[in-house]
C-alpha cells in the first residue's frame, strides 16, 4: 500500500550538486512548515567523488531506495579524471543507469523566460525578446539512439583503429515518447506564444537518416490519436536557427535522444542559461528530477552558482507527485513555489554571477525560502 507521505530519494552527487541540493532542501523545508509537507526526504551518497573514496558509485541500499521512491531528486554527477575501468564517467549509474534501469524514457525540459531574467543570446545581456514569447517544453527520448550501449573499438597492437557507435531507434521507444509528448501538449493546453495553437514539432534529420525517417513515421502514426494538436516538422539543423530566431512558434517539441540532448541545451540559452534549466526523466512508474547544468567542479565550494534550476526541478517534481498521487496538496505547493520564484526573479535582487550579479547561492536559497513563507528580505 502506498504511504500517505511521498518518499523522495535525494542524490546530491558531485561538485556543485550538494550545494544546489542543499538550497533545494531549504526551500522544501520552508514549503513544509506547519505540517504542510506530505513528503519524506532521504539523502543517499553516490557519484564520482564517492567512487574515488570507496571504489563504489553508490551503495546497494541507495539503488534499492530509488526503485521504491515516489520520486528522485538528483544534484549532479561527474569529476574530471575519475572514470570507471571501462572508461565511462564514474557516477554514471546515478544518471544513465537510472534512466535505463527505471525505464525513464522521456526527458522533459521546460524552457520559459521569466520576467527579470536576462537571456544569454547577447554577451551584454540585452533582452531581445519579450519574456512571454519564450514558453515551450522539449521532450527528448531518453533510453536509446546513440546512447544505447551498442559501441566498441577495434584495436590491434594496442592501437585503436576503428571506433563504432550504433544508432538504435525502436518502434517501442519512438512510439511511447511521441505519445507522451502529444499528451503533454494536449494537457498543457497553452499553445505556442505566437498563436496559441496546440502544436507538437517533430525534430529529426529524416531527409538523410533512416532512423529519423522511422521516428517521423511513428510521429505521423501516433498523431492520429491527437486531432486537437497540430503537427509540425523541422530538420534539426534548420530547427536550431528557428529556435533562436522565432522561439514563439514552439509549443512542445519532440526529438530522438542525441538530437534532443543538443537542442535542449541550446534552448536553455533562451531561458537565461543552464542555471535555470531543469529536467524531468519520466517513465510509467518512476521519475527523476534534476538541474541539468552538471557538476561544474571548478565552481564547487564557492557558494557562487545559480540554484534556480534546482528550484524549478523541485517544482516539476511536486507537480508530478500531485498528478501521480491524485493529491492537490502537491500541486498547490508547486504553485506556491513558482509564485515565489517568479517574484524573486522579477525584482532582480538575486542574480548570481551567470546573470551578471553578485548574489551567493545560499543567499538566493534564503530569499526563495523567505518568499515561500510570505516574508520579504
Amino acid at each position: 500500500m502506498r504511504s500517505a507521505r511521498a518518499e523522495i530519494a535525494v542524490l546530491p552527487g558531485d561538485g556543485i550538486g550538494p550545494e544546489v541540493i542543499r538550497e533545494g532542501e531549504k526551500v522544501l523545508a520552508a514549503l513544509g512548515e506547519n505540517g504542510a509537507a506530505p513528503w519524506n526526504l532521504t539523502r543517499y551518497p553516490g557519484g564520482a567523488e564517492y567512487y574515488e573514496r570507496t571504489g563504489r558509485e553508490w551503495e546497494p541500499e541507495a539503488e534499492a531506495a530509488t526503485e521504491r521512491a515516489d520520486a528522485i531528486l538528483l544534484g549532479a554527477v561527474g569529476k574530471p579524471g575519475v572514470s570507471l575501468p571501462n572508461g565511462d564517467i564514474a557516477g554514471a549509474a546515478l544518471v544513465l543507469g537510472l534512466r535505463t534501469n527505471l525505464d525513464l524514457y522521456a526527458n522533459v525540459r521546460p524552457c520559459r523566460l521569466y520576467p527579470g531574467v536576462l537571456h544569454r543570446v547577447h554577451a551584454s545581456y540585452q533582452q531581445i525578446w519579450r519574456p512571454e514569447l519564450v514558453d515551450m517544453i522539449l521532450v527528448r527520448e531518453n533510453t536509446e539512439d546513440l546512447y544505447a550501449p551498442l559501441h566498441g573499438r577495434l584495436s590491434r597492437a594496442h592501437e585503436t583503429e576503428v571506433a563504432v557507435d550504433t544508432r538504435l531507434i525502436t518502434r517501442k521507444g519512438a512510439e511511447r515518447v511521441v505519445r507522451r509528448a502529444f499528451e503533454i501538449a494536449q494537457r498543457r493546453g497553452k499553445g505556442a506564444p505566437e498563436d496559441q495553437r496546440l502544436r507538437l514539432t517533430c525534430v529529426d534529420k529524416s531527409n538523410v537518416m533512416e532512423g529519423c525517417r522511422f521516428f517521423r513515421e511513428t510521429y505521423d502514426r501516433v498523431s492520429a490519436e491527437f486531432p486537437g494538436v497540430d503537427r509540425d516538422y523541422a530538420y534539426v539543423d534548420a530547427f536550431t536557427q528557428w529556435l533562436v530566431r522565432n522561439p514563439e512558434h514552439f509549443d512542445v517539441v519532440v526529438a530522438p535522444n542525441m538530437m534532443g540532448d543538443i537542442i535542449t541545451d541550446l534552448a536553455s540559452v533562451l531561458q537565461g542559461g543552464m542555471g535555470f534549466a531543469a529536467g524531468g526523466n519520466l517513465g510509467d512508474r518512476h521519475a527523476m528530477f534534476e538541474p541539468v547544468h552538471g557538476s561544474a567542479p571548478k565552481y564547487a565550494g564557492r557558494d557562487q552558482v545559480n540554484p534556480f534550476a534546482t528550484f524549478f526541478a523541485i517544482e516539476m517534481m511536486l507537480r508530478y507527485l500531485g498528478d501521480r498521487r491524485g493529491d492537490g496538496t502537491f500541486s498547490a505547493q508547486a504553485d506556491r513555489l513558482e509564485r515565489a520564484i517568479a517574484g524573486i526573479l522579477a525584482d532582480g535582487a538575486a542574480r548570481t554571477y551567470d546573470q551578471g550579479g553578485t548574489a551567493r547561492t545560499s543567499e538566493v536559497g534564503d530569499r526563495v525560502a523567505a518568499a515561500v513563507r510570505g516574508e520579504r528580505r
